[in-house]
């Protein structure tokens, strides 16, 4: 027996998938972006923070495109320059995906832990497969010479 599905609640999913498929194909976003959005009828607001201003409006300029798509309130916050920030990156990119428990996540086209800098404060995103995975990459960004906090948003995939 197949679900009834309303045709709003089939759109809505619909163009969800379109969004997020959108979105990961975006040429410049990687590991120091996060974008997040939400479908509320036909209109599409995006989230999240990115390194480059381009890819604030690339964002934008892709999910226009798309099919349903009526109106975009784009809330992407572009991260402000700062070298310190960085150094703090990196560092916590080789602190988090350098070591034997986490690398394999490296290995994506986009790996998973998104490491958000603005300020010395370091955010997590993203979705790891385990609790102890999700504690290890807090532990090891938390170990970062100048990291003032560290908030960890990242999920534990179902499943």
């Amino acid at each position: 027996m197949t679900p009834c599905v309303s045709p709003d609640i089939a759109l809505q999913s619909e163009l969800a998938r379109e969004v997020r498929h959108e979105l990961v194909m975006l040429p410049y976003y990687g590991v120091f972006d996060n974008l997040a959005f939400r479908v509320q009828g036909y209109t599409v607001t995006l989230m999240g923070q990115v390194t480059r201003p381009t890819l604030q409006s690339d964002a934008e300029t892709v999910v226009k495109r798309i099919e349903g798509v009526e109106r975009i309130d784009n809330q992407i916050e572009a991260l402000p320059p700062s070298p310190n920030d960085d150094r703090i990156r990196l560092a916590a990119y080789h602190a988090i995906y350098g070591r034997t428990a986490l690398e394999r996540y490296a290995l994506q086209a986009v790996p998973p832990v998104h490491i958000i800098v603005k300020g010395g404060h370091v955010t997590l995103e993203g979705v790891v497969g385990n609790e102890t995975d999700r504690n290890v990459a807090n532990l090891r960004a938390k170990g970062v010479s100048g990291v003032f906090s560290v908030t960890n948003n990242l999920r534990v995939e179902k499943g």
